[in-house]
């Protein structure tokens, strides 16, 4: 059986159970191998494996009929051969950071001394030099020279890998289409961030509901749990996007009943534009009324005749589904089209140019 492995070499095997203090994996023999299960375990006591889980291992030495094996080399098992093989087979190894040093950090991987330069220490949120001190870290061994004298180490390595690896399990698990839950986690203008399996996703504003929102933080609030689904990823930015209004109901679905042609509705204006007037109708439904169906004149600013939130009544012309457009026209009360139909009585014979009547104005574009 010692003959079947050499130091370090990677195995890709099954966790087959996980028991006291060991973890057992399957090497396709009459008897399994074993990773102590320390290796698996965080500070807080937590085991990362569980049985039929696919890791890679180590080999670390034999012992009768007993096959060692580790995730990565550390202590006393760090001697000199461990190491050459553990940099020709790109092994992790778990090293002491002593002290720092010019250019970088000593660190003491079980009796053997390794330099690692300041640019190859952490990743992602980089923490202060002095933090990293009289920490365990591991690593990976880039340059070995002179029989182990001269060994220089990257933590960043490690952590680049680690960091592609979740990278490829989140992928697999955030797929466009896919419908998720998570917490909100913080609130800018343009969207909220949310923490999808410790990964924030972009729910933006305009895609947080139907209805428009004005201020995110009437809707939303820091620790909200939402479901949405995601309608883009870009993995290679590490970009993903978020909707919540893809999974509310349409508020478009049969308004062509609700508001067939020549319904009269006491509507709110919700928008002022340069070519018009937009009316809520319904919640997220909006109608249009063109600038020529105004009674003002073509170049008016209609930021100052009209405002948002005043009311105003309106009859349907048309609705087109398909385009999710409803024109408008306003309503002209009987007193009103009577004194136009008196004005134009009056003015018949008039320079147009001259005098200017809203409602009759109003009236010939009907």
């Amino acid at each position: 059986m010692k003959n079947l492995y050499n130091p370090g070499q990677a195995v890709q095997t099954t966790v087959v159970a996980v028991t006291g203090d060991t973890v057992f994996i399957d090497l396709g023999l009459k008897s399994e191998g074993f990773v102590d299960k320390a290796e698996f375990t965080d500070e807080n006591g937590n085991v990362s494996v569980k049985e039929g889980d696919k890791i890679t291992v180590y080999f670390a030495s034999a012992n009768n009929d007993e096959l060692h094996f580790t995730t990565k080399i550390a202590g006393k098992s760090a001697g000199k051969d461990a190491l050459e093989a553990a940099w020709k087979n790109g092994i992790p190894v778990e090293g002491h950071v002593t002290q720092e040093i010019k250019g970088g950090f000593e660190v003491m991987i079980g009796s053997v001394r390794a330099f690692c330069p300041y640019s190859q220490m952490g990743f992602k949120n980089r923490k202060e030099p002095a933090e990293y001190v009289g920490t365990h870290q591991t690593f990976k061994i880039q340059e070995y020279k002179n029989e182990g004298k001269n060994i220089i180490v990257s933590n960043r390595s490690i952590l680049e890998e680690q960091a592609q690896a979740e990278k490829a399990k989140l992928a697999g698990a955030l797929q466009v289409g896919s419908v998720v839950k998570g917490a909100v986690t913080r609130i800018e203008s343009y969207g909220a961030f949310v923490s999808i399996n410790g990964f924030e996703a972009l729910l933006p504003v305009s895609e947080i509901s139907h209805v428009r929102v004005n201020d995110i933080h009437d809707v939303l609030s820091v620790g909200q749990e939402v479901e949405a689904q995601i309608i883009r990823a870009d993995w290679d930015k590490e970009r993903v996007s978020l909707s919540t209004k893809v999974l509310e109901a349409d508020p478009w679905n049969g308004m062509d009943k609700k508001f067939p042609v020549g319904t009269k509705i006491d509507a709110t204006i919700s928008r002022v534009a340069d070519f018009g007037l937009f009316v809520n109708l319904a919640p997220a439904v909006d109608g249009l009324v063109h600038i020529s169906k105004l009674p003002v004149e073509r170049n008016t600013n209609l930021k100052k005749v009209y405002s948002v939130g005043s009311p105003l009544s309106v009859i349907v012309d048309s609705v087109d589904m398909e385009e999710k457009r409803i024109a408008l026209s306003p309503v002209v009360s009987n007193e009103e089209e009577e004194n136009a139909m008196e004005y134009e009585k009056l003015h018949a014979n008039d320079d147009d140019g001259e005098t200017y009547n809203p409602f009759a104005a109003l009236l010939k574009k009907r």
